[in-house]
């Protein structure tokens, strides 16, 4: 399963679980979205094998994708959910800082295996390898070490890609690292190109903050392709949203929540997830829209702080609630949703990314080496 793939799914509702598997990870990244230690815990793994073990043929997310924290801290439970999703037809991928291979490019040249063998076993029970690789990640694993992994990994068979991030568009580091990928594997690993947000680590003073998005009329359409697929957090809460103020908020937003997995199973969330009218009017108008045609002044003093954040206090607002039940109820609302997730998947995975990473970037997602 190749990244541009992944991505061509991102916009369609319920076609992508994201699983934390951990919050503990042995790297210190100033610019962390999850603010991670190797003293964090995660959810219980029998609770997230039960949760893949809901998944049906006729009821499944197509893909899983694992994160954490390190999901390769837990390489048999990162396998083993892999091997489970695979039995109901969903793919599997998974995101690691490749905490590994820290040293491998000074390691004698006879000695080709970088992957330790546990973690080579769940690396070739997943689909897709996405690897982290930026500058801040590079002075906790050194770019060379990242890019033997990558040799193994495609050695292997097993697609991989690389997760960049910059501070901004115009960071020579992205340039750089870029033009070195493309260089040093022939275009066959794509790239998915971000930049920095003030959240977990890069919100304090040891983490480097890029540009805010630019500004947004509230009254014209926004949709948010983030509000598609659901997200279990550390602590196996099942959020509607991967934005990490989401995902670690305590209580979670109501619009926001979708279940626990030691309770609801793939049916419910997924359930929840496309029948939300809230939900909905987030995914093909956006939130600040939501705020601005159908709340008061409050409302639109919400809307004003930002569009994550406006989306947030949602909730706190039941005339926009209750704007969004009228509009986007029932078999109207399913339509409209549909129409609108199936527009944005003809876009197609450059335009995606282009939207919601970093523009200038986007068509380093789908290179021309890579595989169809």
């Amino acid at each position: 399963m190749e990244l541009a793939a992944l991505m061509g799914l991102r916009p369609e509702p319920a076609a992508g679980l994201l699983m934390m598997l951990t919050r503990r990870c042995p790297l210190r990244c100033a610019h962390c979205s999850t603010d991670s230690t190797m003293s964090a815990g995660g959810p219980d793994p029998g609770r997230l094998l039960g949760f893949v073990d809901s998944f049906t043929p006729g009821d499944r997310p197509e893909v899983l994708m694992m994160t954490g924290g390190e999901p390769l801290l837990m390489p048999e439970l990162s396998a083993e959910l892999a091997v489970r999703a695979r039995r109901a037809g969903t793919r599997s991928a998974l995101l690691t800082g490749a905490f590994f291979a820290r040293g491998a490019a000074g390691r004698p040249r006879r000695a080709r295996a970088v992957i330790p063998a546990r973690i080579r076993r769940a690396i070739g029970a997943v689909d897709h390898l996405s690897v982290s690789v930026d500058a801040f990640h590079e002075r906790e694993v050194a770019r060379a070490d990242v890019f033997r992994v990558v040799h193994e990994v495609l050695d292997s068979g097993t697609s991989v890609s690389l997760h960049v991030v910059g501070i901004d568009a115009r960071d020579p580091y992205l340039a750089d690292v870029t033009s070195a990928v493309r260089e040093a594997f022939d275009d066959r690993v794509p790239m998915l190109v971000n930049t920095v947000r003030a959240v977990g680590r890069a919100a304090g003073p040891a983490g480097a903050r890029g540009e805010g998005p630019a500004p947004i009329d509230p009254l014209r359409s926004g949709p948010c392709s983030m509000a598609a697929w659901p997200v279990v957090a550390a602590d196996g809460t099942v959020v509607a949203c991967c934005n990490q103020d989401v995902v670690d908020r305590r209580p979670v937003p109501a619009h926001l929540l979708l279940g626990h997995v030691a309770e609801d199973d793939w049916a419910a969330v997924r359930g929840r997830t496309l029948a939300s009218p809230v939900l909905r009017s987030v995914r093909t108008g956006g939130p600040l829209r939501l705020l601005a045609r159908y709340g008061g002044p409050k409302a639109r003093s919400a809307g004003g702080a930002g569009y994550c954040a406006g989306c947030r206090t949602l909730s706190e607002h039941p005339e926009a609630i209750a704007g969004a039940t009228r509009v986007a109820s029932g078999a109207a609302g399913a339509l409209l949703d549909r129409r609108a997730a199936r527009r944005r998947r003809e876009a197609g995975p450059v335009e995606y990314v282009r939207r919601h990473g970093c523009a200038a970037f986007a068509e380093l997602v789908a290179l021309p080496g890579t595989a169809p």
